[in-house]
């Protein structure tokens, strides 16, 4: 995660000062949407059929590679190779997602499984939060070759985790080879739960519209003129914002009247993404950000409860979701 955070503040920063185009950054997230669309289905079939271990190895071996390859490259970075190494570590990632998840009840005991959880989230929100930051200091420092570099071995650091795993066998059941039909039962499914549907699609249309992050280069170099540094506190801010919110809710509990908190943790959202856009001052800047994170995470949290407890529901009707 520290990688990856670091990888999508250095290419959105090479892309804006090779090319001064909002059109390149905006591709960005087309380029790396692009694999996880097409490969989820397989994805999660491989991890299911394949060796979860060597599956890891291999996809976090092309990540590192990636890393090396676009520090080699120096001044002839275009944005055609960076965004060959974007859809490269983009299908990887599809790949690997799946697999690294679904290796962790094959490497933690049932009674240790909650505090391995708590850990791994701890890890991934100090990732989100220091990765953008340090690839900020480290590009207005060294440049960006640098922050190529320190991913890459961040990479290489996770490839070593890997290869030392040892993973309990996995019980061997007869699963049926994937097929359209199961991709059909989880889409009617949730067409059929209109809760979920509707929850779902509010927040997929506020991230589609209200998602600024892409532009962070342009708003960092030419409208708040913060440079490298800044543009990594800006990248950090929603998620201290989230991070901050997540353990706010672990220990209030329960929310109450969680449809109109959904409903208002979406317009939170909708708010504070256009008052970062009339900002004028980094720290008025950086607090709206740090409130897009706040109000995500309410929703996030709702969302992924929803789901939850719908699924337990309707769990010995074995639909695929």
């Amino acid at each position: 995660m520290l990688a990856q955070q670091m990888l999508s503040i250095v290419v959105g920063w090479d892309l804006y000062q090779a090319t001064r185009s909002a059109v390149v950054l905006g591709n960005v997230g087309l380029v790396q949407i692009i694999p996880p669309i097409l490969f989820t289905f397989a994805a999660g079939y491989a991890a299911d059929h394949f060796d979860r271990r060597k599956t890891a190895i291999l996809t976090q071996t092309i990540v590192a590679t990636v890393g090396f390859l676009l520090a080699g490259a120096g001044t002839s970075r275009g944005v055609f190779l960076i965004y060959a190494c974007l859809l490269l570590v983009a299908t990887a990632r599809a790949f690997q997602w799946p697999a690294s998840s679904a290796m962790l009840l094959q490497v933690v005991e049932p009674e240790h499984l909650t505090s391995a959880i708590s850990w791994q989230g701890t890890g991934r929100e100090m990732a989100t939060v220091t990765g953008p930051a340090i690839a900020g200091l480290l590009i207005a420092w060294k440049g960006s070759g640098s922050v190529y570099l320190a991913q890459a071995f961040c990479a290489l650091a996770s490839l070593a985790c890997y290869s030392l795993l040892r993973l309990k066998p996995r019980e061997e059941t007869s699963k049926p080879a994937m097929n359209w039909k199961q991709v059909g039962e989880g889409i009617r499914f949730v067409w059929r739960e209109r809760v979920i549907f509707t929850a779902l699609s509010l927040d997929l249309l506020a991230v589609f519209f209200g998602g600024a992050v892409t532009l962070l280069p342009i708003i960092a170099q030419d409208v708040l003129h913060v440079g490298a540094t800044g543009l990594g506190w800006l990248r950090a801010a929603p998620a201290f914002g989230a991070a901050l919110m997540a353990v706010s809710l672990a220990h209030y509990g329960r929310i109450q009247n969680a449809g109109k908190v959904l409903l208002w943790a979406v317009a939170g959202f909708g708010f504070a993404t256009i008052g970062f856009a009339l900002a004028q001052s980094a720290w008025v800047a950086f607090a709206m950000l740090f409130l897009t994170g706040v109000f995500d995470s309410v929703s996030v949290v709702l969302r992924l409860t929803l789901v939850d407890r719908k699924s337990t529901r309707l769990n010995s009707s074995h639909i695929t979701i």
